[in-house]
């Protein structure tokens, strides 16, 4: 799960090509999302939420080892959608299926809102989902790195939706077993892009590690680019385009 930013900070992290979607927060239980979209639309992003919550929160019932696994389990044909977009993230980054759930309901979230809405921009916890026709700038938060949001990331149009998320060991309560300020992930999949920030960032105790994650991303198919941040040290690999902020 990512853990880039607490809610305080959702106010700078998404920094320009926003202006003209309309910001609103829904929050459900611990689910708590960050949404911008061309109207209000707190009605049905609640709907939605109850629904997968209601899938997620049934099947780990049924199904214990769901929430409590550090590693991939085999894929359900049975599983309701959020369950099966969370195995398949896990099984391509090797972690735990939990390690994708804020990306994947920010993401299942927003496929639900675009049916109202032809940009939308989910955050949750730090990880997004967007389908903007615009270009973007997003911040990222890297805890006491002195890099924290003195870079970000230019992101172009993406018509057919993309996720960023970040996992770090210095900001939130999410489980890390590396020591990276921020490792942010980029995809088509915001579920994979989840749980690939966390099994990346596990890899990463110090900045000489950095190389090792990088390859291991490149490894993974379908990441579109990762960032790297571990104190005053940067690792940059793909379709990433840096802005100093």
């Amino acid at each position: 799960m990512g853990k880039a930013a607490a809610y305080y900070e959702r106010n700078y992290r998404l920094l320009q090509g926003i202006e003209k979607l309309i910001p609103f927060q829904v929050q459900v239980k611990e689910t708590d999302l960050y949404i911008r979209a061309e109207k209000e639309l707190i009605r049905e992003a609640q709907e939605a939420i109850i629904h997968l919550r209601y899938q997620l929160e049934n099947y780990i019932f049924h199904h214990p080892e769901f929430y409590h696994s550090f590693h991939p389990l085999p894929f359900d044909e049975l599983a309701p959608p959020i369950v099966k977009t969370m195995l398949q993230a896990s099984l391509v980054a090797g972690v735990g299926p939990m390690a994708a759930v804020a990306g994947a309901m920010a993401q299942l979230v927003g496929q639900e809102l675009l049916a109202y809405s032809a940009e939308i921009i989910v955050e949750n916890g730090g990880d997004i989902f967007l389908c903007t026709q615009r270009p973007l700038h997003v911040g990222i938060f890297a805890g006491p790195s002195p890099l924290s949001m003195r870079i970000g990331l230019k992101i172009p149009p993406a018509y057919a939706g993309l996720g960023i998320c970040t996992s770090s060991a210095s900001v939130g309560p999410s489980i890390s077993l590396g020591k990276a300020d921020a490792v942010c992930v980029i995809s088509p999949s915001a579920s994979l892009a989840d749980a690939a920030a966390t099994a990346i960032g596990n890899l990463v105790h110090t900045a000489d590690d950095i190389p090792r994650a990088l390859a291991k991303a490149q490894s993974m198919p379908n990441l579109q680019g990762i960032i790297i941040i571990m104190g005053e040290k940067l690792g940059v690999w793909g379709e990433v385009e840096l802005i100093n902020l």
